[in-house]
């Protein structure tokens, strides 16, 4: 049975048992504390928490998860992934657990062609808590499952909470037996690889007052309302249902382990460490393939950084396979051939997403090849039989992202070992910092029942658009998470109202500021934020007098500050539009920041904008502003709006009712709650920043709007024209004289870097005929002074040493290139006889200089801080050739 079939019979199944189908939400979280959504019942936890009312009484889903936790473990075994996909039903104080039991007993059992999964009933066991008795009654009565199948187990494996106060409740797991060819008889309890878990029925009746530990825990009592959340994992069942040995071998995984089989000649199943990376191949593709469709790119920081990792470990695992030629093109629509079935927006944006990995691809092939150079130069400092530093390995895989497989591998060509147990410690307590900094994140969530309190007194309602300003009632005030009753001159806190014309922050756009005034009180809105769905949190500062819940004020938007916002909002559409017109449809929003003057907008690009394009897009925003287009607004259905055209921005949660944003007619139309002007001439001038990159793939366009971008342009008007005046020629003329002045100053430059070299070989033979004896070898030490150009004193030192001789010697040279001291020191063959080795000898100079260095036997150089220490360095070089 294909992966996709069971998806579809879950999801049928529930419907037809009066489930509403809910669509999985992104992969990506909306807990800032979490980077993806790591199982099924995430986007039902405001309903399972009570902190908003259910839509629904009942409802089904298969929800995309990703867990990063265990990266490194994936492949290994075959029981970690990153992407799987969750079956989960749901019931919000309906059905509890009889209702939860039976169906899954009837799905699981009932046979395929009567539209069911058909396990053998047989081979089916069940666990329990130890202390629910009443679950084991409900398995007997309401399935056929016998009493010796059921298995008692205690909090670890079946007490479901979330780790804080809150709900929580026993759960009760269903296992199937693989059969004995899979290990010892007895259950779940002698052997959980014959007997696989498939589903987890959890029971959320009660109310946790404290949570010390996954099994330490206080119980204040139930909860008012008791609660159903199962989960149930579709790629165990599908490899169940297919008859293959584990995940990897199922229909929407093991194709690309085909393709990277025959891309690297190698046969999966031959050889444990190329199962290892065809695995990890398989399961990054796939992952990467479902994050990017979510709108994720890859960068330096949280899930975009994992998604970089993904792709870069799924590369890497192929070039160890033997292809170094770039893979993703073969490998990614694989994946997404045998994913578009459950997913088909997959296909439709199949253009983006292979755009996003592909250019990740080549900057990492890029990154490789500079990674080989740095990692040849380390290697060569360290010269063969020598070790290669813990410190060096981790900053070339943290730093430079260069794999320490491959490090070790390369290294090893070169007869140089490198500290492995090293780079393990920095690793370690790199990873050690980032839990550090998780777990910080995760305590210091916010709370967030003061509000939830709030809005079950109402939602706020929102006049923004229509109204600048509106009589409202004080609902709340909340100070560090706590209701209080009182506010007082001075105090900064979240203030709620009922009705409210102030825009909280959201898509991008900056929250209003104003102020809030009322009988003898008057208080200046800083920021407002939507702590809970459909609750707007004023924080407010009070200047003047009290506030107590249940005052009458008014609220009053800055008109100025709204203006422009809602300019910078406006000319962020402008800017898009016109993008998508000269570059293009794939040029998609990625993200955008709007503010009073000021916009940014992100969008996944592959290459720099030219001069000509960058213009282009400014031209046509701006002729869209001197069009003086009308801006409009509808709410639609989320599906007929789309149908109509409008932009949606990809990874982003929609409502089912949407509004969408129409700016003259079919120049913009997107999905938008923001605040806009009432047509384009009211924006003002758009005057491009900057076009940089911020990520592979991944570009981003800064402009200035309105007012700011007059100032900017007429600053920069005065610029010009103290330039014109400093050097005398027109305003036109000016980018080519001062180009003209450039060429100049780098030929005086060349000429001074000339004059220099020549001054350093003159004074070669000098320093070769001043060499003294030291310990039967000639050692010839020489300041250089300053100097432009670093290679300058390696030119001296290997010039003055083949005038040396075959006789042992050693010349040690030093100069001040830009305030900082460089060394080099050649040994010749004869000396090297002696047991004199030049990487040695440098860093007993680099000691001195307060700094480091390495090399060869025969040539070695280094650097370091004090430029006033030269002689006292090169003396001690000489004091060094003595010692020996």
């Amino acid at each position: 049975m294909r992966t996709a079939e069971i998806r579809r019979r879950w999801l049928e199944f529930f419907e037809a048992k009066g489930h509403a189908v809910v669509p999985s939400a992104s992969v990506i979280s909306d807990d800032p504390s979490i980077l993806f959504n790591i199982a099924g019942m995430v986007q039902f936890i405001p309903y399972l928490t009570g902190r908003e009312p259910a839509p629904f009484e009942r409802a089904t889903s298969v929800q995309k998860c990703v867990r990063t936790e265990d990266i490194d473990e994936v492949g290994k075994t075959t029981r970690h992934g990153t992407f799987f996909q969750m079956n989960g039903n749901f019931s919000f104080g309906d059905y509890f657990k009889a209702g939860a039991i039976r169906f899954a007993w009837e799905l699981l059992t009932t046979p395929e062609e009567a539209g069911g999964l058909g396990f053998d009933p047989e081979r089916l066991w069940a666990t329990v808590h130890h202390e629910d008795a009443e679950t084991v009654d409900l398995w007997l009565q309401e399935t056929s499952l016998p009493r010796e199948r059921i298995q008692f187990r205690g909090s670890e494996d079946n007490y479901w909470h979330t780790g804080q106060p809150g709900p929580g409740g026993y759960c009760s797991e269903i296992y199937f037996d693989r059969g004995p060819a899979y290990g010892t008889e007895g259950g779940p309890e002698a052997d959980e690889d014959r007997y696989i878990e498939i589903w987890n029925l959890v029971f959320m009746e009660f109310e946790l007052s404290a949570v010390r530990s996954k099994t330490d825990f206080d119980v204040a009592g139930e909860l008012p309302a008791k609660n159903i959340d199962t989960g149930m994992g579709l790629e165990r069942v599908a490899f169940l249902k297919q008859g293959v040995e584990n995940m990897y071998e199922i229909d929407e995984v093991y194709p690309v382990i085909e393709a990277a089989s025959r891309l690297s000649g190698r046969r999966y199943g031959a050889e444990h460490e190329d199962d290892v990376r065809m695995r990890v191949v398989a399961d990054h593709v796939r992952a990467a393939l479902i994050i990017i469709g979510d709108g994720v790119r890859p960068g330096n920081e949280g899930r975009d950084y994992i998604l970089r990792r993904l792709l870069r470990r799924a590369v890497r695992a192929m070039r160890l396979l033997g292809v170094t030629e770039p893979v993703l093109p073969e490998l990614l629509p694989v994946s997404m051939g045998v994913m578009k079935d459950s997913y088909p927006e997959l296909e439709r944006d199949f253009d983006r997403i292979s755009r996003v990995a592909y250019a990740e691809e080549t900057a990492f092939l890029r990154t490789l090849e500079s990674g080989t150079q740095l990692l040849n130069a380390a290697v060569e400092r360290a010269g063969e039989g020598g070790t290669l530093t813990g410190d060096i390995a981790f900053a070339l895989h943290d730093t430079h992202g260069f794999p320490i497989d491959l490090t070790l591998e390369m290294a090893a060509e070169h007869g140089v070992e490198v500290d492995a147990e090293g780079f393990r410690v920095l690793m370690g307590a790199q990873r050690e910092r980032a839990r550090a900094d998780a777990k910080a994140k995760k305590g210091g969530a916010r709370d967030l029942s003061a509000y939830s309190q709030l809005l079950e007194s109402g939602r706020t309602e929102f006049i923004g658009y229509d109204a600048l300003s509106s009589e409202a009632r004080v609902r709340g005030l909340v100070r560090e998470g706590a209701a209080v009753e009182r506010a007082l001159p001075g105090d900064t806190l979240d203030l709620v109202l009922d009705v409210t014309p102030f825009y909280a922050e959201s898509g991008g756009q900056r929250a209003d500021s104003g102020v809030i005034t009322g009988d003898g009180f008057t208080a200046r809105v800083l920021d407002v934020q939507a702590p809970v769905k459909g609750l707007s949190a004023h924080r407010v500062e009070i200047v003047s007098g009290e506030l107590a819940p249940g005052a009458d004020v008014l609220a009053q938007v800055d008109a100025g500050h709204r203006l422009a916002s809602a300019q910078a909002h406006s000319a962020t559409h402008l800017v898009h539009s016109a993008l998508r017109t000269v570059l293009g449809p794939h040029a998609v929003q990625a993200g955008s920041l709007n503010q009073p003057g000021y916009m940014r907008f992100d969008y996944a690009f592959p290459e720099a904008l030219s001069a000509a394009a960058r213009a282009e897009i400014e031209d046509a925003a701006n002729i869209a502003v001197r069009d003086d287009l009308a801006v409009s607004y509808e709410h639609l259905p989320l599906e007929t709006a789309r149908a109509s055209g409008a932009l949606a921005l990809f990874g982003e949660k929609y409502p089912e009712i949407v509004r969408v944003v129409d700016i003259g007619g079919p120049f913009s139309r997107e999905l938008c709650g923001g605040t806009h002007v009432a047509s384009t001439a009211q924006i003002g001038p758009i005057s491009v920043l900057s076009e940089a990159s911020v990520g592979s793939g991944t570009r981003r366009i800064e402009a200035s709007v309105g007012l700011e971008a007059f100032r900017g342009l007429a600053k920069e008007r005065t610029i010009l024209q103290s330039l014109s005046e400093l050097l005398k020629v027109p305003g036109a003329d000016v980018p080519e004289r001062v180009a003209s002045l450039m060429e100049r100053l780098r030929e005086a430059e060349r000429t001074i870097a000339d004059l220099g070299r020549q001054r350093v070989l003159a004074a070669a033979a000098g320093a070769a005929d001043s060499a003294r004896e030291i310990a039967g070898t000639a050692v010839t030490t020489t300041d250089l002074g300053t100097l432009a150009d670093a290679g300058d004193v390696r030119t001296f030192v290997t010039d003055v040493r083949e005038r040396m001789g075959e006789a042992a010697a050693v010349v040690a040279a030093a100069g001040t290139v830009n305030g900082k001291p460089s060394i080099v020191i050649a040994v010749n063959p004869a000396a090297r006889e002696n047991g004199l080795r030049a990487g040695d000898l440098v860093k007993e100079a680099c000691g001195v200089l307060g700094g480091g260095g390495g090399g060869k036997p025969d040539l070695a150089q280094g650097g370091g801080q004090d430029a006033t220490k030269i002689a006292e360095a090169l003396a001690a070089v000489a004091a060094a050739v003595g010692r020996r």
